[in-house]
């Protein structure tokens, strides 16, 4: 704690000498449905040079001298509210605005104000509203705000029809997702082609892919912080979609109208039971589905105090009734408190559970059956500090207790079958906080914050030692309770931006973050039986540092808005495996991997129009992410699995008439880094391969066209019905997706390399509605 307060006393100290002024704060809500309002702007009109926009929550805070003013909030869609205030006091002013029916058909990329990529201080970061999502074509219509991110420059898909991603050259593992603040380790249904985020129960989401502010912490590449919708403080509400595989359905309202408000949600699969109905003999003794449920309660306890609960709950099921079955899904649990002590000071209190299990059942012989599960047990709290109004000053902590277990064995006849369990794991993960966005002048403002992170390896469990050759050369039983190892990470973090005019602007950032969960998988395709490890005292936390520099303009009053940026990040403990690895098959998975170094570096250009009839973005990145560890690729630099050349977005979305609005997207990517055989030889009959280096082809590029239509069926106050029509790979690329190295049928002497593609043109449909 005495850190915690240094830093805190030299963060007031820069502002000691400040006007004693009064400070009036509130809260910026959609006067329709209670959401909070992001980046509305709030002024008075006799003092233009005094603003503030609302944050993540709505919140804003202005500090102004004495006297009677005119208080203007605005933000694009909505109609602008003048409120007469005289301000001899700290005051609090919610306030609520409603949207223009005028703007109703116009489509807003991001929940901002309209010239935020210039004046703000952060870079690499994107925010995008749900309205625009669900506008956007997708795999099978089942709208999907992870598959949006994708088509943001820097962020790059994981595969073929798959939810993971990478960020400006980081792994998928390397990406921090929150919901409501609680960890979501496993974001997709159906082994990647669904995300767990239902998009009806979804207000706004934001991702960090550059300087990360200091209260996050935990992954190297980026951070996804997705909040769930507030129920409707006012009215009912029904809202639903049945399309083609799934159907969805949200019902929110008051509790108690003003005070207190719920959002249930739910949506589920039934592509098995379709297949049942209309006789498909091939699976009709199979499962294929997934649902999955959303639930948020909010008390508005008093003026100063807000109290919310956050659940999810989802679970998918794959396989065959009595011969072998999968089951993941994710439970998750978060209690935020939010308090306002005056009106400088506020914090926000978090509470939050995260389970992450999966099963694997077999029921032949032996009847086999794996149990796996992460839990983690999380406090955090951030204070939040406006002493004057060049000054936001945020500190606070976190604190974390993870139990891994990569697998518990079971056997209907352990008889027959050898149980070796895999070692539980637990872990404590600690980080204090403390940052400042300080502006200097009208130009130049910074951004500076400092991360102190710890990661325990605690007692429980046997811990082993390695020697150079990964041999176990020596076994150490550990109690409960004990501390085995602590890792210390000091993380700065600095964003700086100076505005060249009023309508652009350059920017530098520098940050430092630390991994201490580390997901291993052979393959890109996002399964659930991939292996999460934490640090041991063999396994090290990865580190990277990143710099980026970046130009941002905008042009024709903010219709067209234009960002160039570069970026360098170096690697440590980077974590790949041994030539040959047995990934499942090794109880002792440490003797399997090699550890080394790595780079990234890039170049993302984007232009995006945002308002009119057409509106849509382009986002282009150039860049590589490269490896270097000893035993692979002889030691050299090789192409990591999530290396590519070329990424190119293209998006596009009209509105037609009142009736009918029109979207595309068309992506490119280079082609995935691939490892293939070079030589072989026979062994008793059977084929054997020879690898001569690491990831040193590339499979073919992948392009793709998607197109979407959404008819307005009806319109009102009370009711609104779509039909949204999709055309998924319109010309029928074929995309890869793996290869498959196998013996030519007619001549045993030559191989023959089989590349496999999943999809070809797949139409949809879709019926959404609003009561």
């Amino acid at each position: 704690m005495r850190l915690l307060f240094a830093i805190l006393f030299l963060l007031l100290a820069t502002t000691a000498n400040a006007q004693k002024n009064y400070v009036i704060r509130g809260k910026i809500t959609n006067a329709e449905n209670n959401d909070v309002l992001i980046g509305a702007s709030a002024g008075v009109k006799e003092l233009p040079q005094y603003g503030s926009f609302s944050d993540a929550n709505g919140n804003y805070a202005l500090t102004l001298p004495q006297g009677e003013y005119s208080f203007i909030i605005k933000l694009l869609g909505y109609n602008t509210k003048q409120v007469k205030i005289k301000l001899d006091k700290d005051q609090t002013l919610n306030i609520e605005l409603s949207p223009d029916a005028v703007s109703l058909n116009e489509v807003e990329i991001s929940a901002k104000r309209t010239d935020e990529n210039v004046t703000s201080v952060q870079s690499g970061v994107d925010k995008l509203e749900v309205e625009t999502t669900n506008k956007i074509p997708v795999l099978l219509g089942e709208r999907d705000i992870l598959k949006t991110i994708q088509l943001l420059p820097g962020v790059q898909t994981a595969g073929e029809g798959n939810t993971g991603f990478y960020v400006r050259g980081g792994s998928n593992d390397q990406n921090l997702i929150l919901l409501d603040n609680a960890a979501v380790y496993n974001p997709s249904h159906l082994f990647g082609f669904f995300s767990t985020f239902n998009s009806d129960a979804v207000s706004d989401m934001t991702i960090y892919k550059g300087s990360m502010p200091a209260q996050y912490g935990g992954r190297l590449s980026s951070t996804l912080d997705i909040s769930m919708r507030d129920g409707d403080l006012k009215d009912y509400h029904l809202t639903g979609g049945i399309g083609l595989i799934s159907s969805r359905l949200t019902f929110e309202g008051p509790l108690q109208k003003e005070r207190s408000s719920f959002i249930l949600s739910a949506r589920r699969t039934y592509a098995d039971a379709l297949a049942h109905l209309v006789g498909v003999e091939q699976i009709k003794d199979s499962k294929l589905y997934f649902y999955d449920l959303n639930a948020k309660l909010s008390y508005v306890l008093s003026d100063k105090d807000k109290l919310t609960f956050t659940a999810y709950y989802g679970k998918d099921k794959l396989g065959l009734t009595d011969i072998a079955m999968i089951d993941w899904g994710n439970t998750i649990g978060s209690l935020k408190w939010n308090h306002i002590f005056d009106a400088k000071k506020a914090s926000a209190t978090t509470l939050s559970y995260t389970d992450y299990t999966y099963n694997v059942s077999v029921d032949m012989t032996t009847g086999i059956n794996i149990k796996s599960h992460i839990r983690d047990y999380n406090l955090n709290q951030e204070f939040s500090f406006y002493p004057n109004n060049r000054n936001a000053i945020k500190l606070g902590f976190s604190s974390m207790y993870h139990q891994v277990v990569p697998g518990d064995l079971t056997s209907k006849d352990p008889s027959r079958l050898e149980v070796t369990p895999y070692q539980r794991r637990n872990s404590w993960e600690n980080a204090v906080f403390a940052s400042n966005s300080m502006k200097l002048s009208d130009r130049f403002e910074v951004s500076y914050g400092l991360r102190l992170s710890s990661f325990s390896v605690l007692g429980g469990s046997d811990y082993y030692k390695l020697d150079e050759n990964r041999n176990v050369t020596d076994t150490i039983s550990t109690k409960s309770g004990k501390f085995v190892k602590t890792y210390w990470n000091l993380e700065p973090r600095l964003s700086a931006a100076f505005r060249l005019n009023e309508t652009s602007s350059l920017k530098a950032a520098y940050s430092r973050t630390s991994q201490h969960m580390h997901l291993l998988s052979t393959s890109n395709m996002a399964s659930p039986t991939d292996r999460w490890l934490t640090n041991t005292d063999y396994i090290k936390p990865e580190v990277a540092n990143q710099v980026s520099l970046g130009y941002f303009r905008n042009f024709d009053n903010n219709m067209f808005e234009f960002s160039a940026e570069v970026y360098y990040k170096d690697l440590s403990n980077q974590i790949d495996f041994k030539d040959g690895a047995d990934l499942y098959g090794k109880e002792l998975i440490e003797t399997e991997l090699l550890f080394g170094k790595g780079r990234a570096y890039g170049l993302e250009l984007f232009l995006k129009k945002k308002f009119g009839r057409f509106n849509g973005w382009i986002g282009y990145t150039l860049s590589r992410s490269e490896r270097q560890i000893d035993g692979i690729n002889g030691g050299k630099w090789y192409a990591a699995n999530q290396d590519r050349r070329h990424d190119l977005s293209v998006v596009g979305i009209y509105d037609l008439s009142r009736k009918w609005t029109l979207s595309a997207t068309w992506v490119y990517a280079s082609g995935n880094p691939m490892t293939f055989p070079t030589g072989k030889y026979m062994v008793d009959g059977h084929t054997v391969y020879y690898y001569d280096g690491r990831n040193q082809y590339r499979a073919p590029a992948y392009h793709r066209l998607d197109l979407g239509a959404i008819c307005t069926l009806k319109k009102t106050k009370r009711y609104t019905s779509e039909l949204a029509f999709g055309l998924y790979n319109t010309y029928a690329r074929k995309n890869p997706y793996m290869f498959e190295f196998r013996q030519d049928k007619n001549n045993g002497f030559k191989s023959e390399s089989v590349m496999i593609y999943l999809f070809s043109v797949i139409p949809s449909v879709s019926w959404n509605f609003k009561f």
